[in-house]
């Protein structure tokens, strides 16, 4: 009895093992019949050319000038920064750049591609390639080298507005500042700045100014707590601002909001604050 049981027991596992080979060579069979047949089309190169800006501030007897590499765009991914990142990797270790998120929310890769100040994680590279296109670092700025600028201003004034939130009453302990959901709404299109310094940049009177004169991106977060319904502190900011250099310097030429990578508009901030020192003057 035991025997006859083992005996059907093997039979079970010989067929298992036969049959199991069996429908791996019918699964196989199917995927190749199924699988894309390559066509000389999908592997010819695609040839691009970049120019990017090169200085390096350990060699100043060498004027600045413009490297040229050649990618393949088949083998690199869709944004200009894969395409740095390659040139970094795999043909020039000395290239240099910031870079930190890729995700266009940390702004370290703010730079100036084909004319426009953007993010080099946000800008695709444009299929034509019979143009090369150009890689500057941000305009009007001291360079460290390369593609990095030198923001040491730039931060400096955003410090200078006393960027955080400033309370004249007590803090009550386990107590949250309570803000209606119509105030922080005042808030959208000002809190999503990251600071990348695209349009300050940009701006002809940041350029003209830009020892005194404090920007477009720093005055549009200057606003952002003068909106802010749970800061005590307004009257103050506003009268920081009440002066010929501060924001009375913005000409509302609108670089700023053409070439923010967030599509947000410093300019229209500017203009809410002149509205709040005009009403508040009268």
């Amino acid at each position: 009895m035991s025997a006859s049981v083992l005996s059907r027991s093997a039979l079970r596992a010989a067929a298992a093992r036969t049959s199991f080979p069996a429908a791996t060579r019918g699964l196989a069979s199917v995927a190749t019949s199924q699988a894309p047949p390559s066509t000389p089309e999908s592997k010819a190169p695609r040839m691009k050319k970049f120019q990017v800006y090169r200085w390096n501030p350990d060699q100043p007897e060498k004027k600045p000038y413009m490297q040229e590499y050649e990618l393949d765009l088949n083998q690199t991914g869709p944004m200009v920064l894969d395409a740095l990142i390659r040139m970094k990797n795999e043909m020039d270790p000395t290239l240099t750049f910031r870079r930190s998120c890729r995700e266009g929310i940390c702004g370290s890769c703010a730079m100036n591609i084909g004319g426009t100040n953007t993010l080099a994680c946000l800008c695709r590279i444009e299929s034509d390639t019979t143009t090369a296109t150009k890689i500057y670092p941000l305009p009007h700025t001291y360079v460290v080298k390369d593609l990095v600028p030198d923001l040491t201003q730039f931060y400096k004034q955003y410090k200078s507005i006393k960027p955080y939130l400033q309370r004249k009453d007590a803090p009550t302990p386990m107590k949250e500042n309570i803000q209606s959901i119509a105030d922080r709404k005042k808030l959208d299109g000002m809190y999503e700045c990251i600071l990348c310094a695209c349009c300050s940049t940009s701006c002809p009177s940041y350029w003209w100014n830009s020892s005194e004169y404090l920007g477009p991106a720093v005055l549009m977060q200057s606003y952002r707590w003068i909106a802010d319904s749970r800061d005590q502190f307004t009257e103050e900011r506003k009268a920081a601002l009440d002066n010929e250099m501060s924001v009375y310097r913005c000409h509302t030429i609108m670089n700023c909001a053409r070439t923010c990578p967030k599509g947000l508009n410093p300019g229209l901030a500017i203009a809410k604050i002149k509205k709040e020192l005009a009403l508040g003057s009268s």
